[in-house]
């Protein structure tokens, strides 16, 4: 895919999972089930046991199915290994410019971790192609986000921390171009109970919340 064909993806779907899982077999029987759900993205941290194998495992069974991306990536070389492994975008907490500039370098996407107004600056001055803002919910949820595209229109936003069935339609309002879910999509209590079934169905209620709140905009709701 080309780095365009990503971001628009990413944009277009509105939604990215957060994979956090106790091993790489849980990690891609996650995906999987958010694949089944109806979900064509996700994010594998690098928290993961072994998740350069679980990006490779996903990769090969999904391919250009699905908008790979690696988490929690807090060096250039763990981008460079990820990218190797199948990735096409990289999440990190915060901002190290080397990760944002191997990424371009390769013509992947890069979204580093942002909070305040002069970090998410920062962080597009540095080439960021979508700016995270974390933690969200902490500060404000869909209202900090909104103050922050005011001054920052141009700026796409994902928001982490604070995104459930209940707010993801209001951040998409209030100015995301899409949210990233971890716990309220995959939690560690179902992946220990092996319920994937679970996690397929809160993939289909999330995109049905994203539907919604898309056509509300359009209607101007």
């Amino acid at each position: 895919m080309t780095k365009q064909e990503i971001l628009s993806s990413i944009i277009e779907i509105g939604i990215v999972p957060v994979v956090r899982a106790p091993s790489a077999e849980a990690a891609v029987r996650a995906v999987e089930a958010i694949y089944e759900g109806g979900i064509r993205a996700a994010e594998i941290t690098m928290t993961v046991p072994g998740a350069l194998r679980a990006l490779e495992r996903v990769a090969d069974a999904l391919g250009d199915k699905i908008v790979l991306g690696a988490g929690t990536v807090l060096d250039a070389e763990t981008v460079r290994a990820a990218m190797l492994a199948g990735a096409e975008f990289f999440v990190s907490p915060g901002l190290k410019r080397e990760t944002i500039e191997l990424a371009r370098r390769y013509s992947k996407v890069s979204i580093p971790g942002a909070l305040t107004p002069t970090e998410v600056l920062a962080a597009w001055d540095a080439g960021a192609d979508i700016v995270k803002i974390f933690p969200c919910g902490n500060v404000g949820g869909p209202k900090y986000i909104k103050a922050l595209k005011a001054p920052f229109p141009h700026i796409e936003m994902i928001p982490t921390g604070g995104v459930n069935l209940e707010t993801a339609g209001e951040f998409l309002k209030a100015g995301a171009c899409a949210v990233a879910v971890g716990a309220e999509l995959v939690d560690a209590k179902t992946l220990k109970e092996g319920r994937y079934e679970v996690i397929t169905e809160r993939a289909r209620q999330f995109l049905a919340v994203i539907a919604k709140a898309r056509e509300e905009m359009k209607s101007g709701r």
